[in-house]
């Protein structure tokens, strides 16, 4: 009795939310921007670089062929302490600035990342900042529907869809259905202003906003949160002017990360912001995903002492995984990875394996990111 109600405890409120997500992900409208339509906004696109010697040129080039007056874009990439020929190869775009970190930089920190977008910003000609990684590339729309939006209604930040490309091994279709979800879900709760999230490799924000919460400072300790910590200061600050770029002329493709244990690094380092979200809402999610992950975890390993659990197990499996991709069909098809569900039902015992995992880890261990130990 006391494992039926901890399962429904755990389970029911989870698929609740989820059937709200799937609501607010249908009631999103495409962004339609006319023909006619003439940009007038300036952006600072800035792009934190460390040993990203074999992405930054194609990330570069991509930025190259965007449709939108060049007089209206600057570039700025800073190098964050590469040992290879990132800064080399950055300069030799010929509309690239790039500046070095280590110009600022003289002792070691926690967030080397918001140190160097803190440092760009401060020298940015734009009205607003556009992040993105270098491994990423862009889709030649990627401004001109920010500037759409900006132009058309009060906006302080906005957050667009991040994909991951070249899924061709085991952990990069399992990242990318993990990564998938999490796209989803900002979408969905962006849209309907129930909870902030957003992702840097393709976000917009108002520099004078930016400045007017005093940029990265009460969380420029925590090394990773450059982007939703950011965005949740922004939203106490300017509560209703949050948006979200609906339209897959917006999507920035990445890069997956190669390994298990880089998949997990990265993990790690999402998960270390988890207690430090101003949002208490988004914290409430995340505790009942991580709770219900590791009830799951606990329910398998007593079903194998106790084969009467294994129905109760079962149950709860399969209404996760259903109501799960009942969510991810439209997501899936907004980003053309339908086929990836098919994979989605034998990873289910990993995923709760890696959110229990990172979650603890993220909290109180420490995890190796970029070369750098960080705590």
């Amino acid at each position: 009795m006391l494992w039926f109600g901890l399962s429904w405890l755990l389970l029911f409120p989870y698929l609740l939310l989820l059937l709200f997500y799937k609501k607010w992900w249908n009631q999103l409208s495409l962004l339609n921007v006319p023909l006619a339509f003439q940009p007038s906004v300036r952006f600072t696109i800035v792009i934190p670089a460390r040993n990203e010697e074999q992405h930054i040129a194609a990330c570069l080039e991509s930025i190259s062929r965007l449709n939108y007056p060049r007089t209206l874009i600057e570039i700025v990439v800073v190098d964050d302490f590469s040992t290879d020929a990132t800064f080399a190869i950055a300069a030799s775009f010929k509309e690239v600035r790039v500046l070095k970190l280590s110009d600022v930089v003289q002792h070691p920190i926690n967030s080397y990342k918001k140190k160097a977008l803190e440092w760009a910003i401060q020298q940015a000609n734009g009205d607003y900042i556009v992040t993105t990684d270098a491994d990423c590339c862009v889709p030649p729309n990627w401004l001109r529907n920010f500037a759409f939006i900006i132009q058309q209604q009060k906006t302080v930040l906005i957050a667009a869809p991040v994909s991951i490309r070249d899924e061709d091994t085991a952990i990069k279709k399992f990242q990318s259905l993990d990564f998938l979800s999490l796209q989803g879900i900002t979408a969905a709760a962006v849209g309907a202003g129930f909870h902030s999230m957003c992702n840097g490799a393709n976000l917009c924000y108002s520099k004078q906003a930016f400045v007017a919460v005093q940029g990265f400072a009460s969380i420029d300790h925590i090394a990773s949160g450059d982007d939703m910590l950011l965005m949740h200061k922004l939203q106490e600050a300017y509560p209703g002017q949050i948006r979200y770029c609906h339209t897959p002329e917006s999507i920035v493709t990445t890069k997956a990360v190669e390994t298990v244990g880089a998949f997990f690094r990265q993990r790690i380092r999402w998960a270390s912001k988890a207690d430090q979200y101003r949002d208490r809402r988004i914290f409430a999610v995340l505790l009942g995903v991580y709770l219900l992950n590791a009830f799951l975890l606990v329910l398998f390993t007593a079903s194998c002492f106790n084969p009467g659990l294994w129905s109760l197990l079962a149950i709860c499996v399969v209404l996760k995984t259903s109501v799960e991709l009942l969510f991810l069909f439209p997501v899936a098809r907004f980003y053309q990875k339908e086929r990836l569900l098919l994979y989605f039902p034998l990873a289910q015992p990993f995923h709760w394996m890696y959110i229990v995992a990172a979650g603890w880890l993220g909290k109180f261990g420490r995890y190796q990111w970029k070369g750098r130990t960080v705590q």
